[in-house]
Formats: structure tokens, sequence, C-alpha cells
């Protein structure tokens, strides 16, 4: 009998990715990338409101199928691949992105009646537009219902579930009353490869709904009727169209259709793994496990570690949830990220330096010449707001400390620093809250191509840089949860950490943290805080704002008379 092989679907924010992996070692047997064809680079957006970005779900439904005929063709050409051995699908995307669909589970946007209508798409996981209602979510919990709020570090966000409906109600009430439903991307893709047509039918995975919509088994599942008609009563209504129970990603969200088992040449009835979002699954393929941290490093940064569900934890004020099973079943999943990382350096990049990709080498290659505090340059990396640990969508960016002299690396630079920056304030409060953090593993494009990018967040962080294995560690990792739900019998295994120890690795390659640069950068990380903590309207921020500009000034003397930067941290104290 040929090797059992699974496949896994990778929605990102501008494409499809498909892979093809063996069961026995996690190796990739076929790939292909699907590019969104709606939007810019896939992001449907307005250029009167930069907090909107939406997608067309025809792009979802056209990317399955070409990504994955494209990634089985590829893996047709690989000796001792079957497709008849093809033992399950795993599916893992952006999120919280959820679709208003009709009474049949097809979007709405599919209508030509509301294809125009953005609020009739998907909402990206990066539409900020919710700011006010996840304000007033917020408010109400703290009031009536602080429970919902302290899994998911006490502030409910913009980028998530009910902030994003309740919006639709406000703005765009004729789509909110013509949806009979909404469901997550992350669920709604195997839904689709299951032939679902019932809204009521999709099976929910818990890592959306416990991460995004508050749902809880501690009380009852999403939250009740009665908070949700503090809200609006018509959100009340809604609840009832929804789901009573989210699952773990252990258990199948369905089989493939016969459909679909006909389109894509594959067996039917094989199982369709629990939808998770990407930065989970991208951490279950890059070996997470307790004490170890994964950073999905892409156009965000999602954070991601696991802590037995045996064990109680305390609240992590700030963080993106804590939530039994969201990852890998048997452990609390715990989240954690940043809103705009590789987004960043895109934008200055294309919008401001009018450059392309080439551009990221040539500056990075240029700011890999400089020294630690040489630049003068200190930023914060809020250009798309801050989701951990203020969670406050409408903070903006900074570059504090240019000079007529300051050049297109040196701001390059100090945008990677403030993304470091902004890393080393997410350890230091997991650790604070008695989560532990003894190594810390990278993965995504950034990672895997961007040397200083890694060295720097080395230097900041004062921890090794680990780089995964896998290049695809989100598409690895759906395809690993394919291999679970198909078990032992099947060619696949009985559980995550099976799995995970055939399945995944870690590079030889690593980035360790260099004394004299760690010296420097402690200082500027000070200041950093400063400008954090004061903008960021943390209770008892003290910030000494007349002399930090000349204090940066003085690190670049330093800098420039030693090459070190010697005293950096008692002079930037």
């Amino acid at each position: 009998m040929k090797p059992a092989h699974t496949l896994g679907l990778d929605y990102g924010t501008n494409s499809v990715r498909a892979v093809v992996v063996s069961c026995a070692d996690g190796g990739t047997v076929g790939t292909h990338v699907f590019d969104y064809p709606s939007g810019e680079r896939g992001v449907i957006v307005d250029a009167a409101d930069p907090h909107l970005a939406r997608q067309n779900p025809a792009d979802y439904v056209q990317g399955l199928r070409v990504a994955t005929l494209g990634a089985l063709a590829d893996a047709d050409e690989t000796g001792g691949f079957s497709r008849d051995r093809v033992t399950g699908i795993g599916v893992d995307t952006t999120g919280s992105t959820p679709i208003p669909v009709d009474a049949a589970c097809r979007p709405l946007a599919l209508d030509p009646k509301w294809r125009a209508n953005p609020a009739a798409h998907a909402w990206l996981w990066k539409d900020h537009t919710a700011a006010e209602e996840a304000a007033a979510i917020t408010a109400v919990a703290r009031e009536h219902a602080p429970e919902y709020l302290a899994p998911i570090g006490g502030t409910y966000s913009s980028e998530w579930f009910w902030s994003k409906v309740w919006r639709c109600l406000n703005v765009a009430p004729d789509v909110f009353a013509e949806a009979n439903s909404w469901v997550e991307l992350a669920d709604f893709v195997p839904a689709v490869l299951s032939g679902v047509s019932d809204p009521r039918n999709v099976l929910r995975c818990v890592c959306a709904a416990g991460h995004k919509a508050m749902y809880s088994r501690a009380w009852g599942g999403l939250p009740s009727t009665g908070f949700l008609a503090r809200l609006d009563p018509r959100l009340a209504e809604l609840r009832g169209h929804l789901y009573e129970e989210a699952h773990p990603p252990h258990l199948p969200a369905g089989r493939l259709s016969s459909r679909w088992a006909e389109e894509l040449g594959l067996p039917a009835g094989i199982p369709i793994a629990m939808g998770g979002f990407d930065a989970h699954y991208g951490a279950v393929g890059a070996g997470v496990a307790p004490g170890t941290l994964v950073k999905i490093i892409g156009t965000s940064t999602c954070d991601i570690t696991v802590a037995p569900a045996t064990e109680a934890l305390a609240d992590v004020p700030g963080i993106c949830g804590i939530v039994d099973g969201s990852v890998m079943t048997g452990y609390y999943g715990i989240e954690a990220g940043q809103s705009a990382v590789g987004d960043l350096l895109h934008w200055w990049i294309d919008s401001v330096c009018d450059g392309d990709d080439a551009l990221h080498g040539t500056l990075s290659d240029e700011a890999a010449r400089l020294h630690p505090g040489e630049s003068g340059l200190l930023a914060l990396d809020w250009n798309n707001g801050n989701r951990t640990v203020l969670v406050d969508p409408r903070l903006t960016g900074l570059i504090l400390g240019q000079t007529l002299g300051t050049t297109r690396a040196e701001v390059y630079r100090a945008l990677i620093e403030s993304t470091a920056f902004g890393a080393r304030v997410i350890v230091e409060r997991l650790v604070d809250c008695g989560i532990p953090i003894h190594r810390i593993v990278c993965c995504g494009g950034i990672a895997a191509k961007n040397d200083l990018f890694m060295q720097i967040y080395a230097d900041v962080l004062g921890r090794p840089m680990l780089l995964a294995g896998s290049r695809q560690t989100p598409a690895l990792g759906a395809a690993i949860s394919a291999a679970v739900a198909a078990g032992p019998d099947n060619g696949g295994y009985a559980n995550f950490e099976n799995a995970q120890a055939r399945m995944t690795s870690v590079r030889d390659e690593r980035f360790d943290p260099e004394p004299r640069a760690r010296a420097i950068y402690d200082g500027l990380y000070s200041m950093y805080r400063e400008l954090h903590d004061s903008f960021g309207g943390v209770r008892g921020a003290q910030a000494d704002f007349p002399s930090l500009m000349k204090r940066l000034m003085a690190l670049r003397e330093r800098v420039a008379a030693t090459g070190t930067g010697a005293g950096a941290g008692a002079g930037a104290a």
C-alpha cells in the first residue's frame, strides 16, 4: 500500500496555499498558490476609510479549487504518491473573518444583488471599522458580564466576531437583515468541502468561537441573549441562528462530499478536519508545546503557546485569548500578537519609498551595516493599531528622532526594531503572568528570508530565535490536523503530540543574542516603553518627553564615537 498523505489549505490575507504532505515525515510533495483576484492584493478597501478591509468569498471557493488541483497535480509527479491515499483535508484561515450567509449557507456576496456592497462580503481580520462597537461591548461586559472578558485579556477587539457583526447591523442594516447566519471563514471552508447547505449544520471549531466570539462552556456557549440584548435586541435574535456548541480540533468537521471528491479526484468521505486560524495551526506545524512560543510572522504577527489544560491558568491582561482546546486538544491555547509587522515594512517600501520587493533586500543590506542606536530613531509599531497588550485599534504609528540626514535604511531598521520592542512587551506580559517561555520558534516569510530581522529580534528579546523546519507551517499544521482527524487506522495519528513528533522539525540555523547589542537595546526599549505606556494610556505611565529626543541623540553620538554605544543602558534610563 502506498503511504498516506493529507492536504492542508492555508487561507492567508492575499492568497490561498495548498500543500500535499506525507503523514510519515511531514514532507511536502505538492504545493500550489492562488492569489486572490479581487480588490488590492485580494483585499477590498475603501479610500475614504483606511480601517475597512473585506474579501470576496468567491475568491475563497475559486482558490479552493485552483490551489488544491494545482497541489495535487504537483504531487502526481512524485513517486509513491497516490490520490486514493489522501486520507484527510485540513484548513486554516485568517480570523476573525466572518461571512454573512443565506439560509443555504451561501455567502450573500455571491448574489448579484449584494455583490457591490462591501458589507455583504467577508469581513477580513484586519478590518478595524468596528472600534466603537468593540468599546461598547467591552464596557457592557465589564459592568454586566466580566467573566466574558477574563479569558480574552479584559478588552474586546474590533478585529473580532461580535464587533464586526454589530458594525454591519449599524451601518448596513439591510445586509444584516438579509443574512440568515454568520460563519467564520475557518468554519466555512470545511463546510463547503463537506457539502453543508444549512448554516445550522456547520460544525464550528472552538478556535474561532473561543478566541473571537466569547464562547465558553463555562457560561453555556456564546454570550447570553440577555447580554446581547443589552447591545442590540437584533443581536440576541441572531444568536439562535448561530450555534450552541463548538468543537475541539481533533474531531472531523465533516466528510468530503461526492461533488468535491469528483472535482478534485479524491476519495469521497475522507475526513475534513476542524478549521482553525492560521496562527494556531501554524504553531502546530512549528512544534508548539508548553514552554515554546511560536511567532508566526507575516503581514501581522501572532504569538501562540500552549499550557496543559489540567493546570489552572491566571488571566493575562491584554491577551487575545486563553481557550481550552483552541490549538491542540488537551491544552489551553494562548494567543497574542501585533497588528502590523510585514504590513508595516510594506507600508514603508510601497507607499512611502514607492519601491518593490527588491527594495526590501536593498534596505535590509544597508540597515544591517548600522549599529543598534546609530540612527537616533525610535518608532512605535502601531500603524494598524495595537492588538496586544493595549488592544486599541485607534493608536497610530510614530517615528521619533528624524533629522535632515535620516535615510530610508535607518527608518527601515527603526521599524523592524519597533516590532521587536512590541514583541518584547508581549513576552514580558506572558512571563509576568506565570506562563513560561523557554524557547521561541519563528515561522513565516520574513523569518525565513530576513536575517537582519531575526538578529534584531534575538538582540531585543535576549533569547535565541529558532526557525521552524517547514516554510509553510500553517498549511503543514492544517495537514497535521487532517492526519489526526484521519486517525492511526488510516495512516494518521491518535493525537497532535504523536503527529508533531513525526511531522515537524526545527532547523539547525539559529540567531543568538549579541551581548553588546542587547545592552543598547535594553536602553532603547526603556524609551520605547515610555512612548508605549504614555501614548497607550497605561495607568501610572511616566515619560520624560522633554529629554527623550536628546537621549536618542546622545545614544547616537556614543555609538558613532565607539561603535558600541557603551553606557547606553545607563544613559537611556
